[in-house]
C-alpha cells in the first residue's frame, strides 16, 4: 500500500516553520461584511498566538466579554495568519487607536449577523520549506500537479493528535472504559518526554508516587494535576478522567474520530478518486453527500472533482456507507475493538459523526525556488483541511 499518492515522485526533503514568517494563512470568507448593520468585522493579522489568545486581548482592550467575539476558524500560533473576527458594533475609532503587541487590525466593516465558526470557504498558505533538494522546484511542481488533477489526501494529520501524538488513543481508551490506560496515557510515557520536569512527574506515576508526580508537574499542567488530586482523593480511575473537563475529553474522542478516518483515507490512498458502489459521495460545491446507488454512471463527477468518496467519523448522526466501503468501515471498527454504539454511550460525550471527503481539491496553486535550499509554495484548500497534507507529499515527510 503507498504511503504517499505521490509515491512515485521524489520528495525535496527539507523542514517547515523554522519562523512565523514561513507559514502565512490567509482565511478565504464564505461572504463579505456588506457595511452596515449590528456587527463589526475585523480582518486581523496576528502573529505568535492563537486565536483565542489574540480574542483574549481584543476582548481586554476594548471592554468587550470574550464571548461576544465571532470567529470562522481556527488558526495556528506559530504562524502569520489573517482572519475575521466580529464583535458587537463600537466606535471605529476606537479600533484605530489600538496598540497590540503582535496584533494588527488591517480593516473594519459592519455587517448584519456575527461571525460563526464555519462561515468559511478555505484558507490561502504561503510556505517557505528550507532544506531542500537540488532541482526541488521542477519536483514540488510535478507534485502539486498531480494533486491538483487528483486532490488532496485529506488527512487531519499529526497536529490532532497533541504533542505526544498520544490523544486518540487515549479517546480510544474512554471509549473502551479502560480508565487506568487512559490515565496513565494523559499522564505522559517518560520515554517520549523531553521536558524534565514533566518528565520526572510522568516517572513518578509509573511508579506509583503520585504525590511525587503532583509535587513535579509545573503549574500549568492544569488537567494533569487535577487528574492527580482527584486519584489522591481516592477516587477511581473512572471518576477521576471523567471529572476533566468536557471540552478537553471530547477533544480525546474527537481526535480518535480523526485517527479512525486517517486509516481509511490511507486504506484508499491509491483509488481516492474512484467510486465504489455503496460509497456515500461528497459533493464539494455544496458540502452535502448523497448515497452513491450506480457508481460507474457517478464516476465522470468524480474525474472532474466534483463529487468525491467519503470516509466515516463514527457517531449516532453519521450516514452508514453499504457494500464494499461498508464492509471496510465495519471491519476497522471490529479490528479496533470498539462497538459503533459505544460512540454515544458516554453521557455528555455523545459524538455527533459525520462523513468526510477521502479528498479535497487544491486551487491557486504556485511554487519558487528563492534561492538554492528554500521553495517557497502557494496553494489554496477549503476549510476543514491542513496544509500538512500537502507538504507531507511535496516534502515525503510523514510529518509534514
Amino acid at each position: 500500500m503507498s504511503h504517499y499518492l505521490t509515491e512515485h515522485f521524489p520528495g525535496t526533503g527539507g523542514t517547515i516553520k523554522e519562523s512565523a514568517e514561513d507559514f502565512i494563512v490567509e482565511e478565504i470568507p464564505a461572504y463579505d461584511p456588506c457595511g452596515e448593520g449590528d456587527h463589526l468585522y475585523l480582518r486581523v493579522e496576528k502573529q505568535g498566538m492563537s486565536t483565542f489568545a489574540m480574542i483574549q486581548r481584543l476582548a481586554t482592550a476594548l471592554g468587550i466579554k470574550e464571548k461576544e467575539f465571532g470567529y470562522a476558524g481556527l488558526k495556528d500560533s506559530r504562524a502569520i495568519t489573517r482572519q475575521l473576527v466580529s464583535l458587537p458594533l463600537i466606535d471605529e475609532a476606537r479600533i484605530t487607536h489600538l496598540d497590540l503587541e503582535g496584533i494588527t487590525i488591517l480593516e473594519a466593516r459592519r455587517h448584519t449577523n456575527k461571525l460563526r465558526l464555519g462561515h468559511l470557504r478555505g484558507n490561502r498558505f504561503t510556505i517557505r520549506v528550507h532544506g531542500v533538494t537540488q532541482g526541488a522546484e521542477q519536483c514540488a511542481l510535478d507534485i502539486l500537479h498531480i494533486l491538483e488533477q487528483t486532490g488532496v489526501p485529506n488527512l487531519f494529520g499529526p497536529q490532532r493528535y497533541g504533542v505526544l501524538g498520544t490523544n486518540h488513543l487515549v479517546g480510544r481508551a474512554i471509549l473502551q472504559e479502560h480508565f487506568e490506560e487512559a490515565a496513565a496515557l494523559i499522564i505522559g510515557d517518560p520515554a517520549g518526554i523531553s521536558n524534565e520536569r514533566w518528565k520526572t512527574a510522568a516517572t513518578a506515576y509509573r511508579s506509583g508516587d503520585m504525590e511525587q508526580a503532583l509535587q513535579a508537574f509545573p503549574g500549568r499542567f492544569r488537567d494533569e494535576r487535577r487528574l492527580l488530586h482527584s486519584l489522591l482523593r481516592g477516587q477511581s480511575h473512572q471518576q477521576a478522567v471523567l471529572a476533566l473537563p468536557r471540552k478537553l475529553l471530547r477533544l480525546f474522542l474527537s481526535a480518535y474520530q480523526s485517527h479512525l478516518f486517517d486509516r481509511q483515507v490511507t486504506m484508499r490512498l491509491d483509488s481516492l478518486d474512484v467510486l465504489w458502489p455503496g460509497d456515500i459521495a461528497y459533493i464539494h460545491s455544496k458540502g452535502a453527500c448523497f448515497r452513491v446507488e450506480d457508481a460507474d454512471e457517478e464516476q465522470p463527477r468524480a474525474d472532474r472533482l466534483e463529487i468525491s468518496p467519503t470516509g466515516l467519523l463514527p457517531g449516532k448522526k453519521a450516514m452508514t456507507a453499504r457494500g464494499q466501503t461498508g464492509i471496510l468501515e465495519e471491519s476497522l471498527l471490529e479490528k479496533e475493538q470498539i462497538e459503533t454504539d459505544r460512540f454515544t454511550a458516554l453521557p455528555g460525550l455523545k459524538l455527533s459523526g459525520e462523513r468526510r471527503p477521502l479528498r479535497v481539491p487544491l486551487h491557486q496553486v504556485s511554487c519558487q525556488q528563492e534561492d538554492p535550499e528554500t521553495l517557497r509554495v502557494n496553494f489554496a484548500l477549503p476549510a476543514g483541511s491542513f496544509a500538512t497534507s500537502v507538504l507531507r507529499e511535496i516534502t515525503k515527510s510523514s510529518d509534514g
